[in-house]
């Protein structure tokens, strides 16, 4: 049956699929994990960054290592009388190394946000890797983009062409319109 040639590489290939998602997983469990926490939080440390890394361990082989800056009072807040207000929380963003159901690893951007003001920004995704993909330098790297992204996201500013904050203004175009 020579006219199975392809449906019996195919077959293979599926196979070594298969075996690749047991050793990505195993890699993830037995050091990828515990490098990565140690690899960011030496970071942390050395640029003194106000950060937290956590593991989420909710599902097995869907864990995932994540940097977060936290959430924060946003500043804005209702005024609801003269004793209380109520307060916007500011999710700072975070950088997640999130296991796939393959077993690769994806990294993504989580942009800051603001609870109850539009809507927040899709993550970013950096990169999907096969562990052993993942070296120190580019952890470094994403990082460094991480970094950027927040940056860019706190100096909103309308004069830099093309830059996006991420959620629409509070008050739709009409009521800026006729409020003049």
């Amino acid at each position: 049956m020579e006219d199975l040639f392809n449906l019996k590489k195919k077959v293979r290939q599926y196979q070594s699929v298969l075996e690749n998602t047991l050793k990505y997983r195993e890699a993830w469990k037995t050091n990828l994990r515990d490098q990565l926490v140690n690899a960011l939080q030496e970071m942390i440390n050395e640029t003194e960054l106000d950060a937290e890394v956590t593991i989420k361990e909710g599902l097995e082989n869907l864990e995932a290592v994540v940097l977060t800056l936290g959430e924060t009072k946003s500043g804005i807040y209702e005024t609801i009388n003269e004793d209380v207000k109520r307060h916007l929380i500011k999710h700072n963003g975070s950088l997640i190394y999130q296991q796939l159901f393959n077993g690769k690893v994806i990294v993504l951007i989580n942009y800051p946000s603001i609870e109850g003001y539009g809507q927040p920004r899709p993550p970013k995704t950096i990169a999907i890797y096969r562990p052993e993909e993942i070296k120190p330098p580019f952890l470094v790297r994403h990082m460094e983009e991480f970094m950027g992204e927040v940056t860019l996201w706190e100096d909103y500013d309308d004069d830099e062409p093309g830059q996006k904050i991420g959620f629409q203004l509070n008050f739709p175009r009409e009521e800026l319109m006729t409020s003049e």
